[in-house]
């Protein structure tokens, strides 16, 4: 067998590990008794227009409703999707610059085997959603970390430059972030999108933006993310509909390739052979249809406005340390130890559920997932509390 899929199988991702482990032990004391804040898995009910829409679905012919579609999606559905970017972001994309794929997942691993090359390069922001290390790495590729600004974790510019070399193909960027909930600003993102202009001038190629942003539309601060490819030609877009419109477990997103990115068609090209190499075709039938009737729905973001304000008002008075969040629905907590991992197993004597730092890239801080209900934040509260006297 493939050793290295061995590996991957035998060694989970944390996070899913930290939610198998929550699922049993609620079966054995009891959902009410385990405060599970290990996954991005949101408990705000999809808009209601989704279950109408899946329904009406159901209606249609047989051959429609459940017939492959083509493999980068249906057209109605890209180009109900390129119209809604269009509107909102002043662009000028159709149907044939976007591929569909089952979630952001799929969307990310299908641009890096488009792009990348054994010995190629990729570059993330560090801390980083964990599993980009096992796609950029099943590509061949090298995946670089670059640790994020210290005081804000904003990206640190100066630190990506040095990072660059020939072999770098491509830069993730995820705003609002997994795991810190920070949104980059617009200054931010135009010095990044200088200096790549730059790096790409000196070696004589191309370098990529791969804009990872499930939690595009789940900002509510004073910041509201950019549109990436208005900053930065050489943007490729990956999105699901997991969070905004609560459904992880429908797997539904896409790639968009917009025509100003260099050697644009190849590059959509590539993404369409690289989805087919890997098995990702044709996104899922009901769910194509289902975008494509509300796609202009609004998201609602006010339930994640309150858990968040719960959750710091109560770390606020216990004395915790934490990121204030801009977007995503995750708090990014100073642990209470060096290491982080040990702090994680603490808070599980707790009954506690946390993610340590260390999948992430970086040491010394956990995740704590805030789209859960509000009775788990609030029920939470004697808990927290005696994982911070076990420090006292």
């Amino acid at each position: 067998m493939n050793e290295k899929m061995y590996e991957l199988g035998a060694a989970p991702s944390a996070i899913r590990e930290l939610f198998a482990y929550g699922l049993a032990r609620k079966a054995e004391i009891g959902a009410e008794n385990v405060f599970d804040f290990s996954l991005g898995n949101p408990s705000v009910p999809a808009p209601d227009a989704i279950a109408q829409a899946m329904a009406r679905a159901t209606e249609l012919p047989p051959m429609q409703l459940h017939s492959y579609s083509p493999a980068q999606g249906h057209p109605f559905c890209r180009a109900a999707i390129a119209n809604n970017l269009n509107r909102r972001f002043g662009t000028a994309y159709s149907a044939d610059d976007l591929y569909l794929t089952m979630g952001a997942a799929a969307a990310l691993d299908a641009c890096f085997t488009a792009l990348a090359n054994p010995g190629d390069e990729i570059i993330v922001n560090a801390p980083y959603f964990p599993e980009y290390r096992v796609w950029i790495e099943n590509t061949g590729a090298t995946c670089i970390e670059v640790p994020t600004r210290p005081a804000d974790f904003q990206l640190d510019v100066p630190a990506l430059r040095a990072a660059i070399t020939a072999k770098t193909r491509a830069i993730v960027v995820n705003s609002p972030n997994n795991p810190v909930g920070t949104v980059y600003t617009r200054q931010n993102l135009e010095e990044l999108s200088t200096m790549l202009r730059e790096k790409q001038e000196e070696f004589g190629a191309p370098i990529y933006l791969i804009s990872d942003e499930p939690y595009r539309e789940l900002a509510y601060g004073d910041e509201q993310p950019s549109w990436v490819p208005a900053l930065y030609e050489n943007t490729l877009v990956c999105y699901s509909w997991s969070k905004s419109f609560s459904l992880p477990g429908e797997r539904i997103g896409y790639v968009l390739v917009p025509p100003a990115a260099a050697d644009a068609r190849r590059l959509y090209l590539a993404v369409c052979g690289a989805g087919r190499a890997l098995g990702y075709v044709c996104a899922p039938t009901v769910l194509q249809q289902t975008i494509a009737d509300c796609i202009d729905e609004p998201v609602n973001v006010e339930p994640y406005v309150r858990n968040r304000k719960l959750l710091t008002d109560m770390l606020d008075e216990l004395g915790y340390e934490y990121i204030e969040p801009a977007g995503a629905f995750y708090l990014w907590v100073k642990a209470l130890e060096p290491d982080a991992k040990a702090f994680s197993e603490k808070a599980k004597t707790h009954e506690l559920l946390i993610v340590a730092s260390d999948s992430f890239g970086v040491g010394g801080w956990v995740r704590i997932s805030y789209c859960v209900g509000e009775d788990v934040i609030r029920n939470s509260r004697d808990a927290f509390a005696a994982l911070k006297a076990d420090y006292a």
